[in-house]
């Protein structure tokens, strides 16, 4: 019996343009863990279509159409928690890693429920932003791909969205306030140049070790 997992198409685009008859690729995203695919397909997608996976086989209404030619696992990426981080998350130039503010909470209640703040801003937000900043993506689309992969995350526990921004801003906020000490050298700067944040630019570049 297949095991399937359900992904979301995100992009699509002719594989080679300069082909009147090519496939076109397709990139897809599931948000449990998160994990990142990419397949070549006959046929045309449009975003936010879904599609079904079982190990490399990609199935499109029970009927194998592909197979997968690049994936990306969220839990291959390491988490740091050890350094002041501006905006919270952010991840390394090279996309290994992955980092935590080493002050923000690393579990928050809302609603009565424990959500653990590494899985939901690391695992599926810091991750996902840089996997498609890395594919060439505007940081802008980026970051709103990110944010829809950290709410269905949320969200499938059962918490309401807006209760958990507020709980999330409100540390965000205490964050950004506190002046950085330690700053990862590797950092990727591309969140702070697209908000043109030189106040953060500067203490970042004072602090990193």
């Amino acid at each position: 019996m297949l095991y399937m997992e359900e992904y979301e198409v995100i992009e699509h685009l002719k594989s080679n343009p300069k082909l009147a008859e090519n496939k076109f690729l397709i990139v897809a995203i599931n948000y449990k863990e998160p994990t990142y695919i990419k397949f070549l397909s006959d046929s045309d997608f449009k975003v936010g279509d879904k599609v079904m996976v079982d190990n490399s086989d990609v199935f499109l209404n029970q009927k194998k159409i592909s197979q997968i030619s690049e994936v990306k696992k969220a839990n291959d990426i390491k988490i740091d928690t050890r350094y002041d981080i501006k905006y919270t998350g952010g991840y390394s130039m090279d996309g290994k890693k992955v980092y935590l503010d080493e002050h923000f909470p690393k579990n928050i209640n809302v609603d009565g429920k424990t959500i653990d703040t590494i899985e939901s801003i690391d695992r599926h937000h810091e991750v996902t932003e840089k996997w498609l900043i890395d594919d060439a993506y505007e940081y802008a689309y980026a970051h709103e791909i990110a944010t829809k992969i950290e709410r269905e995350y949320v969200e499938s526990l059962g918490i309401n969205w807006d209760d958990y921004c507020k709980e999330v801003n409100k540390n965000l906020h205490e964050v950004y306030a506190s002046k950085a000490e330690k700053t990862p050298s590797d950092l990727d700067l591309a969140p702070y140049f697209y908000s043109k944040d030189e106040k953060a630019l500067k203490e970042i570049r004072e602090t990193k070790n």
